[in-house]
């Protein structure tokens, strides 16, 4: 494989799902992948705590504290240009990143451009919040299914394990699925993989 000279954008914020931070960072640098994770209001060397959603047979899904993630980008220092692609995390953080208009700016930059962008879980709300899923295939943590309705997206219902892929977009309900949403955003991003 040749080495791979791209950049990948990763948003977080506190109390991000550990698992949709730590797995995708560790993951996409095997690849040879520079990936820049950061945090509205935060500079590199900071860091955002992280939270463990388990799935244990209650309603919904429980929730304990993480780790501490440390932070190797600045947010008010980005230079989206310089990206191949976006990664959006999920759990708790999506509900206020949401919020930040610069955010939605990004998110909004690439999706115009059909750069690779990948959604897990409730990272979703950021989409929808963006107003970038109207008429497009996508799937979330279900509860998020209204949302994405609502903003003209099409919910698709996938297995924890499973993922989606629309054009430039791929999107994942939850940590258990990021085998599936890894393999195809590494495929958007033009990695081919033979071992």
């Amino acid at each position: 494989m040749d080495k791979i000279q791209k950049t990948i954008l990763m948003l977080a914020g506190d109390f991000t799902e550990d698992y949709e931070v730590m797995v995708p960072f560790q993951t996409l640098g095997v690849f040879g992948l520079q990936t820049d994770v950061a945090c509205p209001g935060k500079k590199a060397g900071e860091t955002i705590k992280t939270a463990i959603h388990d799935f244990e047979g209650d309603q919904t899904y429980t929730e304990k504290p993480g780790h501490r993630f440390l932070l190797n980008a600045t947010f008010s220092s980005l230079r989206i240009e310089n990206y191949a692609g976006l990664y959006l995390t999920g759990g708790r953080s999506p509900e206020y990143l949401r919020l930040n208009d610069e955010v939605l700016d990004i998110v909004r930059y690439f999706m115009k451009l059909s750069k690779p962008v990948a959604a897990i879980c409730h990272g979703v709300q950021i989409l929808t919040a963006a107003d970038v899923v109207r008429g497009r295939r996508l799937t979330a943590y279900p509860a998020v299914r209204p949302e994405v309705e609502m903003a003209g997206g099409i919910y698709i219902e996938k297995e924890p394990d499973e993922s989606v892929a629309d054009g430039n977009l791929v999107t994942s309900p939850a940590w258990p699925g990021n085998t599936a949403i890894l393999r195809d955003f590494i495929a958007l991003l033009g990695i081919s993989v033979s071992w």
